[in-house]
């Protein structure tokens, strides 16, 4: 397959862009991110109710209207801000060649706008065109984690990766206090270093709370740099590897590394059978353990969802093209 040129449409959401940015990576595609902005009050609308009319957002920003620009050939767009665009720059860019759009996550609308759809397998959706992944895929690649490892750290290192909230889960500090006194009691004396990464959504008082209660231990690390080395890194080089339960994206994230994962079990707000499948579909793997589970180490496979996802497509992408 020749080099691509894609077109990554997010609404800048961290868990869209690398999923985009994963599958443009592992498709060996030139890629140039294209953040989705919605004028007025379209972007409250799904996106079966939402017109396919340019002007409802940034059109002219995306495509430099007035400037000579080189067409994509893949548009790989993800969410639902990114629904409706993805379909009008295809008709746009489709007068004169082909474009192959390639939408990540159910889309809420026909799916035969789309020539690829790919969902996990919690969502029940099923077509000809959707293509079904273990979890969400990223943009972690096996290979980058083993590059990392290279380094040969002999620390014994737990990272602890942290959320925050979202429409499922309120991610409150009283409950993060308790959550990190059972953490600290469970875990803390049997490591060298204790790594803890926060991420976009974590609240800054969570964060505060972090450096005082740790402020004087000279083995645990506050990681709120939001940066993506340090945060490869603290998978690549962890023993073990906690992770808060409101993200699809960042337990998958971590499944390529085969490091054995611990679940911190947040209370949800209400159920999302999406979440709860996930989670015994990566129970099931042997993924993922609860906190107090009384197994020390595990093994699994790594799972790498994104390169397999990428030569699926690769391999029906000539019958498109």
């Amino acid at each position: 397959m020749q080099k691509i040129d894609a077109w990554l449409l997010t609404e800048g959401a961290h868990g869209m862009i690398s999923q985009v940015e994963g599958l443009a990576k592992a498709l060996d595609a030139n890629f140039e991110h294209k953040k989705i902005i919605y004028n007025s009050f379209w972007s409250l609308f799904p996106p079966m109710l939402t017109p396919k009319n340019k002007k409802i957002f940034n059109f002219d920003q995306i495509v430099n209207i007035n400037e000579k620009i080189k067409k994509p050939n893949f548009l790989i767009s993800c969410g639902r801000k990114s629904v409706i665009p993805s379909i009008l720059l295809k008709r746009f860019f489709q007068k004169n060649n082909n474009i192959i759009n390639i939408h990540i996550q159910d889309p809420k609308i026909n799916i035969s706008e789309f020539d690829f759809i790919i969902v996990p397998d919690h969502d029940s959706l099923n077509g000809e065109n959707i293509i079904k992944s273990q979890g969400a895929i990223h943009y972690i690649s096996r290979e980058e984690i083993e590059e990392k490892r290279k380094d040969k750290n002999s620390k014994n290192i737990l990272s602890i990766i942290l959320g925050g909230p979202n429409k499922y889960y309120a991610f409150l500090e009283d409950e993060i206090k308790i959550l990190f006194n059972k953490i600290d009691y469970l875990f803390f004396k049997d490591f060298d270093e204790v790594r803890i990464v926060t991420s976009r959504r974590t609240p800054n008082q969570i964060v505060n709370f972090l450096n005082l209660k740790y402020k004087d231990n000279k083995k645990i690390i506050i990681d709120s740099s939001l940066s993506r080395k340090n945060y490869v890194e603290a998978l690549a080089l962890s023993k073990k590897i906690i992770i808060t339960s409101d993200s699809i994206s960042m337990i998958s994230e971590a499944a390529v590394t085969g490091t054995p994962i611990y679940l911190a079990r947040l209370k949800s707000k209400k159920n999302d059978y999406r979440f709860i499948k996930f989670l015994d579909l990566f129970t099931k793997l042997n993924i993922i353990k609860d906190l107090d589970t009384s197994e020390q180490y595990w093994t699994y496979d790594k799972l790498y969802e994104t390169k397999r996802i990428a030569q699926i497509i690769k391999n029906k992408i000539l019958k498109i093209v």
